[in-house]
């Protein structure tokens, strides 16, 4: 679902990209773990059409990334803050985010995608300026989910959140794998990276330099190779 082809990306002289090779596969989540500046970052604004790599390709269930927006309908993307209008509520803020982006849902429907996103129902009419991080990012898995993206790209998402909060993430990130959703994300949460992903990528200086599978290693022995190789 997901291919980068010898991605590269660079400022000047700055290399923030360098010879990326990966694949994420149809229902995985892939975590991308690195310090800040780590290119991590970079590699989800490429895929999102958002900038252009220097070299390599972006390839979104086999279509150049960003190539005319021929991609924009496969993709959602949850950065590490949620930007939404505070004195809407929940359900307005997602029927105006789904019908930007071309889809009419009834309120039943609406109100579905926010408790399929974990929301409880008698949150869904509260205004957002009411609502905590975490109240916040279920808005907009629900928003991703609306466009009925293929894929979801998300930046930090549990940065801020309480291991309750960041448990019920978990479990909402594992459903949508279930029903085949592809979910990348960057973060520098080693405990979530092992307990809701399927592969982890390391990056450092713009290079990934380690790739594992989650059956092959916990989050122990992923925090001393993180702490090795940063």
């Amino acid at each position: 679902m997901l291919e980068a082809r010898n991605l590269s990306k660079k400022y000047g002289n700055t290399d923030a990209l360098q010879d990326l090779n990966l694949k994420v596969g149809q229902g995985e989540v892939y975590c991308l773990l690195g310090q800040n500046g780590a290119g991590k970052t970079t590699t989800i604004n490429i895929f999102l059409g958002l900038i252009s790599p220097s070299g390599g390709t972006a390839l979104i269930d086999g279509v150049e990334a960003g190539r005319k927006g021929r991609t924009n309908h496969l993709i959602a993307y949850i950065p590490e803050v949620v930007q939404l209008y505070g004195n809407m509520s929940g359900l307005e803020n997602l029927d105006f985010f789904s019908r930007l982006s071309g889809h009419k849902h009834s309120q039943q429907q609406l109100g579905s995608l926010l408790l399929k996103a974990g929301l409880k129902e008698e949150e869904h009419r509260k205004k957002l300026s009411f609502y905590s991080k975490g109240m916040r990012q279920k808005v907009g898995i629900a928003i991703a989910l609306s466009k009925e993206a293929k894929v979801i790209f998300m930046d930090e998402p549990t940065s801020g959140l309480d291991p309750k909060a960041t448990n019920e993430f978990t479990v909402i990130c594992k459903e949508l794998a279930n029903e085949n959703k592809t979910i990348f994300m960057a973060t520098h949460d080693i405990f979530n990276a092992v307990n809701v992903g399927d592969k982890i990528g390391i990056m450092k200086e713009g290079r990934l330099i380690q790739s594992s599978d989650t059956t092959t290693i916990n989050a122990h022995e992923l925090q001393e190779l993180y702490l090795k190789t940063i």
